[in-house]
């Protein structure tokens, strides 16, 4: 890969640059979402999405536990790999750490609520998510367990999910 003008940015470029990369990566998988739902229906979408992210997912983490050389597994290595993931720095996923579960809330998804500007319905992201999310966490370590506590459309008012992974 020809990194091109990046070789010579300075620290700030690269900054910026980053946050360019990360909010056009959203809006493209925005676009894609919409345009599927258009011609194809919400239904077909959401299977595509969760097919797309469960294979994006899995090939993601182990790029991300190779450049970035995580060498822990379980729990912590999960959490460390998370970190480096475009989606928590896209969306902000809040991480709860703990002895035996990590816990992960999205209090404002960016996703949901401009469907819900634009008049549409918040649509069924939770098997996308849980096929996400295992595909990401068992490319740390097969053995990491994932629950959906809730995901849209149905949640409370004040957090839009939350996800439970346990060894």
């Amino acid at each position: 890969m020809d990194i091109g003008i990046l070789k010579h940015s300075d620290k700030k470029e690269l900054k910026s640059y980053i946050g360019f990369l990360l909010w056009h990566y959203r809006v493209v998988d925005g676009f894609w979402f919409l345009y599927v739902e258009e011609k194809c229906g919400r239904p077909s979408a959401e299977h595509l999405d969760e097919a797309v992210w469960h294979k994006i997912a899995g090939m993601s983490a182990k790029d991300i536990i190779h450049r970035f050389q995580i060498k822990e597994r379980g729990l912590k290595g999960f959490v460390k790999a998370m970190q480096y993931c475009p989606w928590t720095m896209i969306v902000g996923y809040c991480i709860e750490e703990m002895e035996d579960e990590v816990i992960l809330t999205v209090p404002q998804c960016i996703t949901q609520v401009a469907r819900v500007k634009q008049g549409l319905p918040e649509f069924f992201c939770r098997n996308m998510h849980l096929k996400e999310f295992e595909s990401f966490a068992h490319a740390v370590d097969k053995d990491i367990k994932v629950e959906c506590i809730f995901a849209p459309p149905d949640h409370p008012a004040d957090c839009f999910c939350k996800w439970r992974f346990y060894m």
